[in-house]
């Protein structure tokens, strides 16, 4: 009985110490620090605005606005592909016709909403999202590029 409670006792006294050799004495002083929780904004990094007259330009433009504001802003940062899907009709109307683009953008936007064996069919980018350029869809076969599926793009 008296082993027990002199172990205790050690026990105690060991606590203590380490306790007290951790704790907060009054020469150091705790520092303000300035946490920021606000995410940096999307929209923030996006050009809304119209620089050029043209015809086509005036619709793509209101077309991608549209989305930015209507689709891409209430569905945040969800988009599993890279580059996203407001991206991928800025780059596809570039490198195509408002047309085709914008008919591209409809295939990829119908695949983004089907989540079954993606892994499957492509490959992964380094933030682990399935990287799925435009240029793998145009009819100009010279600038398809195949990329194997379970294959990490840099």
């Amino acid at each position: 009985m008296l082993y027990s409670i002199r172990n205790s006792f050690v026990l105690i006294l060991i606590f203590l110490f380490a306790v007290s050799s951790v704790a907060q004495s009054d020469w150091q002083r705790w520092e303000k620090s300035e946490i920021n929780y606000l995410k940096t904004s999307i929209t923030s990094e996006r050009d809304f605005s119209y620089s050029n007259s043209n015809l086509t330009y005036l619709f793509s433009k209101t077309l991608i606005n549209t989305y930015w504001l209507l689709i891409s802003d209430l569905d945040g940062d969800n988009c599993p592909f890279h580059p996203s899907c407001s991206s991928f009709l800025i780059q596809s109307i570039q490198e195509t016709n408002l047309v085709q683009g914008t008919l591209m953008f409809f295939d990829r936007f119908t695949r983004d909403s089907n989540p079954v064996n993606r892994e499957q069919h492509y490959p992964v980018y380094k933030n682990y999202r399935y990287y799925d350029p435009p240029a793998l869809y145009t009819l100009n076969r010279e600038r398809v590029h195949y990329i194997p599926p379970y294959t990490v793009v840099e």
